[in-house]
């Protein structure tokens, strides 16, 4: 079960997709960008109005925010483990809107199959040829709405893209558009009804983080906000995908020194010493990636240990498997900040 998102060619913006919001989207999108980013502080400020953006429809959520921005910023996915209605679905649709960028939502559901994700090849008796019919998958900001549902071999058909950004069907080979960032969510209240996420599609997302319940306060705001028209329909541009496409580059060219690339290393190896499966090398790029971008976020440019560790529990935790056949490795992490010294 798809849901369209936002119409127009595969990887265009809705601007120009044709239809009679295009000029009213670009301009919103023209004004709120003051030309690309250009540096650290540049990349800062494009997250803080992004960040706002977003916050007028997800109340009390900076932090959530601010690690889909990370994830983002870092070219990475991410994974959120909460309770259904928690605004999974609405944080992911803010942020695709707050960048002018193509949404799709996926439904995962036990009868999915992988051609559902990716697209397949439809016959067109008018050509006698096949025409390639583009799945959900080919979107700026895809939401994996319950993705361990699905059964592994259609939770499997993320995998190519989410590592690639690319699509292979029938022996063909199709580019993803540029920003390309799942977002998938994880039931964790009904595992009887479940398939545990294989550890290798695990490994693929950039951060894990839970969204959790709203304090009082919180959730009277959220009922005021969505007692008419739901405000996400109402989120104007901020940004462009080539300001977030520049920003990815900025953010890129951050300086991690060695030093912190060796805190990053032995904060890896401390992780598989202490824990049945430890972080993946894989895992230790994803901590200098989001690292840097938790640099840009503070307008710097340059990695320091704080930015490792405030990225560590989020980026590391989800990969560890602990001896006890347990999928929380929390503790772990903890450990590891505390025993292992920033040289």
């Amino acid at each position: 079960m798809t849901d369209p998102g936002e119409p127009g060619p595969i990887g265009a913006d809705p601007a120009e997709s044709g239809d009679g919001e295009g000029e009213s989207v670009r301009a919103a999108s023209d004004t709120a960008a003051a030309g690309e980013p250009e540096t650290p502080a540049d990349v800062a400020a494009l997250a803080d109005r992004i960040a706002s953006a977003v916050e007028e429809v997800i109340v009390g959520k900076r932090d959530a925010v601010e690690h889909v921005l990370v994830t983002v910023l870092a070219r990475g996915h991410l994974l959120v483990e909460d309770v259904p209605g928690v605004g999974k679905t609405t944080l992911a649709k803010s942020v695709a809107r707050s960048i002018d960028g193509s949404f799709k939502r996926v439904q995962f559901t036990p009868d999915l199959l992988p051609s559902d994700i990716t697209g397949v090849n439809v016959f067109n008796r008018r050509t006698d040829e096949f025409d390639f019919q583009p799945g959900p998958v080919f979107a700026n900001v895809v939401l994996g709405d319950e993705i361990n549902r699905a059964p592994p071999k259609t939770q499997s058909a993320l995998l190519e893209a989410m590592e690639e950004n690319q699509v292979t069907t029938d022996g063909t080979t199709r580019s993803l558009p540029d920003p390309f960032c799942v977002i998938a969510t994880q039931n964790d209240v009904e595992p009887g009804q479940t398939y545990e996420l294989p550890v290798a599609e695990v490994d693929r997302f950039t951060k894990k983080i839970r969204l959790g319940y709203p304090d009082t306060d919180e959730e009277a705001a959220i009922l005021d906000r969505l007692a008419g028209e739901h405000p996400v329909d109402a989120v104007e541009p901020v940004a462009t995908v080539g300001d977030v496409r520049r920003a990815r580059a900025i953010v890129g060219e951050i300086e991690a020194s060695e030093a912190v690339r060796e805190y990053v290393a032995r904060l890896a190896v401390f992780t598989r010493r202490n824990a049945e499966l430890g972080a993946s090398p894989r895992g230790s790029l994803a901590l200098i990636r989001a690292s840097q971008a938790r640099a840009a976020l503070d307008g710097r440019g340059y990695v320091i240990p704080d930015d490792v560790q405030a990225e560590a529990p989020t980026v590391l935790s989800h990969r560890i498997r602990t001896e006890a056949g347990g999928t929380d490795g929390t503790d772990v992490v903890d450990d590891a900040l505390d025993r292992v010294r920033v040289e």
